[in-house]
């Protein structure tokens, strides 16, 4: 089992970087690089004995990209969707704490 998680450590080893970031497309006359956030995890165990499993997962949010803006430097422009979908929560969990923190005040 060891080999074959040093076999998968050192595969991923390589993604980093160059998941996160996409080779340059032309669209329309314009050169865009693509930006997305990328997250990945393994893990395993086992009992000490002849039992052991192990798992992994990921995912991939195409948060923007990189192109030249109307002055003609290069800028970011965010996934509209993608943006909001990542600030939701964070939006929603002060919410949360601003009500408790009020209801708290009021008690």
């Amino acid at each position: 089992m060891s080999d074959d998680f040093s076999a998968l450590v050192e595969a991923f080893k390589k993604v980093g970087v160059s998941r996160a970031y996409g080779p340059p497309l032309q669209i329309a006359g314009e050169e865009l690089i693509p930006v997305a956030l990328v997250s990945f995890g393994f893990g395993g165990g086992g009992d000490g004995g002849n039992a052991a499993g192990g798992g992994g997962g990921g995912f991939v949010l195409p948060v923007g990209v990189y192109g030249r803006n109307a002055s003609g430097r290069v800028a970011f422009q965010p996934n509209t969707v993608v943006v909001l979908a990542m600030v939701l929560p964070v939006v929603a969990v002060a919410g949360v704490s601003i009500r408790g923190a009020l209801r708290a005040l009021r008690a």
